[in-house]
């Protein structure tokens, strides 16, 4: 395994200079994000990818299915919307020659990343629910929208040499972001598909905690399509999604982890992401210094 830099641990950086970084770091690898790079262009960023030598680990993302789980026309026209959308990030990721594809799942039908309910629906908490309903509940059907997603795009990857890389998201990201919890469901989901078409994502913020992950870790053998790495921090900021941090600084063992994913067989690369606000106001060079020096210390078994 070698280390990849993903975009967004150096938020501050474009796909221009994230590329250069990662040249200057002796890095081999780099994970990007599809407005970072619609925004460099596609073909420039291809262009500067190539010209570094670099691989790319994975493309961020692809997903969020599960907005066909809105009744009548609604639905329907958000599931064509979203299928649209995903094969057309399936094919950024053949043109970049991305190891996968991550698809973020999506969470409950209506309800918005990080957007709170009550300011959504003009009502005070302890008002009462809104009626009716402007989003649903239904997370058993929120996730065969997943499934049904998943038999639409798969082929379509595979025809396209691409790896569509199921994520699950720790728990706490259930409502707004995926439904799919825990690597034994994402296994679940990816199973009646060849595997040179769906894998999964094992991210240690996200699984830490479960206490059937080493028995999945090994259960998944080659569906591992990709490993990131960072923190669970302790405790979490008020904007969850910000409770990343640098490997080494919260509760999570490491180790036992990267040993496990060795020995199902992974042989990619080690993909850092970290969304946390003081990290990404520092000195990017630095933080791929640090970054580094973790690795070694902190991820690589002893």
């Amino acid at each position: 395994m070698s280390l990849s830099l993903n975009q967004w641990t150096t938020r501050r950086w474009s796909v221009a200079e994230a590329v250069a970084g990662c040249v200057r770091h002796d890095l081999e690898a780099i994970g990007l994000w599809r407005q970072d790079v619609a925004e460099q262009g596609l073909a420039e960023t291809v262009k500067l990818v190539r010209a570094a030598g670099l691989r790319v680990s994975s493309l961020c993302r692809g997903g969020f299915l599960t907005a066909g789980g809105l009744p009548g026309e609604e639905g329907r026209r958000a599931f064509a919307e979203a299928l649209d959308d995903n094969r057309r990030a399936v094919d950024e990721a053949a043109e970049l020659g991305a190891a996968c594809l991550v698809m973020v799942v999506g969470g409950l039908p209506g309800v918005r990343p990080g957007e709170p309910l009550g300011e959504r629906f003009g009502r005070a908490p302890g008002e009462g629910p809104a009626e009716p309903s402007p989003f649903s509940r239904d997370l058993a059907g929120a996730r065969e929208q997943v499934a049904e997603g998943l038999a639409e795009l798969a082929p379509y990857a595979g025809e396209r040499g691409v790896k569509l890389a199921l994520e699950p998201l720790h728990p706490i990201y259930c409502p707004d972001r995926a439904v799919i919890s825990t690597l034994g469901q994402a296994l679940d989901l990816s199973l009646p598909f060849p595997q040179e078409q769906v894998g999964v994502v094992v991210d240690t913020f996200h699984v830490w905690w479960d206490p059937q992950l080493f028995e999945q870790i090994a259960r998944a053998g080659d569906r591992i399509a990709s490993y990131q790495v960072c923190d669970y921090l302790h405790p979490l900021p008020a904007d969850v999604l910000l409770g990343r941090g640098m490997m080494g600084d919260g509760v999570i063992d490491f180790r036992p982890i990267t040993r496990a994913v060795l020995e199902a067989g992974y042989r990619g690369d080690v993909e850092v992401e970290i969304f946390n606000a003081d990290v990404w106001a520092a000195d990017p060079d630095e933080v791929l210094a640090t970054m580094k020096a973790r690795y070694a210390d902190v991820v690589l078994p002893a």
